[in-house]
Order: C-alpha cells, then sequence, then structure tokens
C-alpha cells in the first residue's frame, strides 16, 4: 500500500486591508486610517465617518491593534497582577470584577497569577510595560501592607486589598471597621446583649478593624465593652473548635466570628456541648465564604469581603472614574448576608 495522501487543510482567509475599505467605502486610505484611530478633529464629515465604519463592519476589518498602540502610546490592556487571587475561590471575584468593569470600558485583562514569587512578579510587570498597558492593579489575596515594587512605579497604578504608606499610592481596601460593626449589629437587632467576638491571633487590618467595629457597635447600644468577651483563636476551623470551651465560660448569648472557617469550627464545638444554632447560642461569620457559609447547617449568616466590587473599584479608579482620597485607602463597604444562625433572643 502507498503511502496516504496528506490531509488538506482550509486555508485561511486573508485579512482584509486598510486599502480594501477605503475603495468600498469611497475613501482615501488616509482617511479611512483617520476614522479607525477616533481623530475627532480630522475635518471629515459625520456621512463619511458612517460610510468607512459601515464599509468596516461588511468587510469584517480588524484594525491592528499594536500599530494603534504605537501611535497613541497606550493599549487597550489593564494590567493585574496578583499574589494567589486566582487560585483563591472567593478572592478571585476580584479578577471578576476587575474584568467585567475594563470590558465596560473597552478595555481587557492581562493578568499574571505570580504566587508571592518576586522574580516572576518582576518579569510579570516588565511584560505588561512592553504591551504599554493603561494601568496595572497590584492586588493580595487578604487585605495587608505591601511594599510597592520599584518597576510597578514606571507605570500608571492602584493597589486592590492592600495598601502602602508611600506617598501618592491609591489603594481600595475592604472598610473592616464597618463590617466589624454590621457583623455585631445582626445580633444587636434580635436581641442579643452578651455579645462574644472571637478575633484571630495574626496581627492584620483586618483583626483590629473588625474589634473597633464590634466595640463601636456595642457602644453606640450603650453596652459596655468587656474585655473578656474577646477570645482569640488562629483564624481557622481547627481555631474555631479550640474555643468552644472558654467561649462557653463566658455565657454568652451570641456570638460573633472573625472568619467564616472559624464560625465552622465553632458549630462543631458547641455540638459536641449539645448546643443548638440558633436556638441555644446565634453564630454571625465574617468573609462571606459561599462554600462554608451558604452549606453549614444552619446556613451561616455573616458579612461579605467585597472582592468583585474591589476589582471593580480598583479600574474606575485607574481610569480615572472615581477620585482617591488624597491619603488614605479608599473603603470598600462590606454588604451584611442573613441566613439561619441567628434569631430573636428568647426573654429570660
Amino acid at each position: 500500500m502507498g503511502a496516504a495522501a496528506p490531509l488538506e487543510r482550509p486555508g485561511r482567509p486573508q485579512p482584509v486591508t486598510l486599502r480594501q475599505v477605503a475603495e468600498a467605502a469611497g475613501v482615501s486610505t488616509a482617511t479611512v486610517s483617520l476614522v479607525v484611530n477616533k481623530k475627532k478633529t480630522a475635518r471629515i464629515s459625520d456621512e463619511t465617518r458612517q460610510r468607512v465604519r459601515d464599509a468596516i463592519r461588511d468587510l469584517g476589518y480588524r484594525p491592528n491593534a499594536m500599530a494603534q498602540t504605537l501611535v497613541s502610546g497606550s493599549s487597550r490592556f489593564i494590567g493585574l497582577v496578583a499574589d494567589a487571587i486566582a487560585t483563591t475561590p472567593f478572592a478571585g471575584q476580584i479578577i471578576h470584577g476587575a474584568q467585567d468593569e475594563a470590558w465596560k470600558h473597552g478595555y481587557a485583562l492581562l493578568i499574571a497569577n505570580t504566587e508571592g514569587n518576586r522574580e516572576l512578579e518582576t518579569d510579570a510587570i516588565a511584560m505588561m510595560l512592553e504591551y504599554k498597558v493603561r494601568g496595572i492593579l497590584y492586588s493580595t489575596w487578604f487585605h495587608r501592607p505591601t511594599d510597592i515594587p520599584a518597576s510597578l512605579k514606571e507605570s500608571d497604578f492602584v493597589l486592590v486589598n492592600c495598601f502602602s504608606t508611600e506617598p501618592g499610592s491609591r489603594a481600595v481596601v475592604p472598610d473592616e471597621i464597618q463590617g466589624g460593626r454590621s457583623a455585631t449589629e445582626i445580633l444587636l437587632k434580635h436581641g442579643h446583649r452578651r455579645i462574644a467576638f472571637i478575633n484571630a491571633t495574626i496581627p492584620a487590618p483586618a483583626k483590629d478593624g473588625r474589634l473597633q467595629g464590634y466595640r463601636e457597635a456595642l457602644e453606640a447600644e450603650g453596652i459596655p465593652f468587656d474585655a473578656g468577651l474577646v477570645l482569640e483563636a488562629y483564624p481557622d476551623q481547627e481555631g474555631g473548635y479550640g474555643a468552644t470551651e472558654e467561649l462557653l465560660k463566658r455565657e454568652a448569648t451570641a456570638v460573633y466570628c472573625y472568619n467564616d472557617r472559624m464560625a465552622m469550627g465553632l458549630y462543631d464545638g458547641l455540638r459536641e456541648h449539645g448546643l443548638s444554632i440558633p436556638e441555644d447560642i446565634a453564630v454571625v461569620g465574617f468573609d462571606n465564604q459561599e462554600v462554608i457559609a451558604a452549606h453549614v447547617r444552619p446556613p451561616l449568616s455573616t458579612v461579605a469581603l467585597p472582592h468583585y466590587e474591589l476589582g471593580a473599584a480598583g479600574v474606575r479608579m485607574l481610569l480615572g472614574l472615581e477620585e482617591a482620597p488624597a491619603a488614605d485607602p479608599t473603603k470598600i463597604h462590606c454588604p451584611t448576608v442573613e441566613r439561619n444562625s441567628v434569631r430573636a433572643l428568647a426573654p429570660a
């Protein structure tokens, strides 16, 4: 048997040229170029502009984006450099929010997930600068202070979910104080007065802000702050579980946990002591990690970290559509998500 004949592959259609658009519209290539590059000051009538746009649409002409970048000095890309948000399910909403907002204004995202690798981060920023991005969002997966990479300063940039004390750095972060206040208010409005707070052991803006919010909510209701009702535990499931014994000594009717993972562990500890949620004790979390909060039983009332809005607000700030405060980061509201882990306190 002879060798099989090679399969024929259909040829790619040749791209439509500027000259073909010009011929179809009955104008010069220079006129087409001015319309494509949106030169509004050029003396071209509205009727001629429309004729060129119709020819572009009918022929399927695609402008050379790199050539347009050379002309304008900026591309239709926005960079997003992150340490681990693409691999962190709930923080990945930062990408979603930034992408949606970028598309809304005619931009696409170039995303680099560095996993905290400084060399990779430097290379990613350099690549984005080569592509002449409009600017760069620099993001971390949890709210924290950060050092600004030197190469980032070569571009317009906004810090997302992180901040720096360096002058002139713009940032968008969650409003941890408001979030802590809102979490406590969920319990207060259901009649609870003796409310415990299980805070984290790890220093972070969230630890300080959520405690301050808790204190402010109590003060607004005329309830004296009781340091004995504030516990600390490692902010994960085991930490919440391990805090159960100390919590029960405080005789609280409700508890607000630093995060949902901690609340999940506390659920297990309370059940082992024969207690029901919310009948015997009400529980509120923080973060709104959907894989936890919506699926524990009963579903957990919590406060959401506004990751989607952080990404969207970062893009708006980068494009100059939203003003940044002169010194402090812009704080984004943390909304409450009420489910079934809280009910009105029964009369004594």
